[in-house]
């Protein structure tokens, strides 16, 4: 088995997995929907997260790893590499047992453990946050990735709340109309 590098605090990392045998991941709009709030529970105490798409085969995620948690009495406590992974395995374990038993389905879901990728570079954020939002329309779910709506690209343009990290993402590409 590949060794994959760690997720280390304070880091970017690109974050991808698709289904077994490239069988789908997500059969029907809830799953999207219990994925995203089992992301919410597991990685964002850990990872803040700048850009996201579910495809039904697969999905993308650009996070940070943040580099220290709220303990269970409100304590303030540095986030260890294996908290991190451990909360990783557990929306992906948890997805998958939940997709098992409503579909009957036994076996992986995942073809493999999460593939992940250190993003070193300013232009390489830039290109990412580009490729995960367009990725919809390269694969031909949709013709337009801005109508796709199991992303992040409208919550980036959108004024209502958010978990994902609007205000820098804008940052970066210098402002609403150029991240157009």
């Amino acid at each position: 088995m590949e060794k994959l590098n760690a997720l280390e605090p304070n880091k970017y990392y690109h974050i991808y997995n698709r289904g077994n045998n490239g069988e789908n991941i997500f059969l029907e709009e809830r799953n999207y929907h219990y994925f995203l709030k089992l992301y919410a529970k597991y990685v964002e105490p850990v990872a803040d997260t700048f850009a996201y798409c579910l495809l039904k085969n697969h999905f993308h995620l650009l996070i940070r790893i943040k580099t220290q948690r709220v303990t269970e009495n409100q304590q303030i406590a540095d986030l260890t590499v294996r908290e991190v992974h451990q909360q990783f395995n557990n929306l992906f374990n948890s997805y998958a047992k939940s997709i098992n038993k409503a579909y009957k389905r036994t076996g992986s879901l995942f073809q493999k453990r999460f593939g992940r990728i250190e993003v070193t570079s300013d232009r390489h954020f830039l290109a990412l946050i580009n490729y995960i939002h367009c990725n919809p329309q390269k694969h031909g779910f949709v013709e337009d990735f801005r109508d796709y709506p199991y992303s992040s690209y409208r919550s980036l343009l959108s004024t209502q709340p958010t978990r994902v990290r609007r205000s820098e993402v804008l940052g970066w590409f210098n402002g609403l109309d150029h991240f157009r």
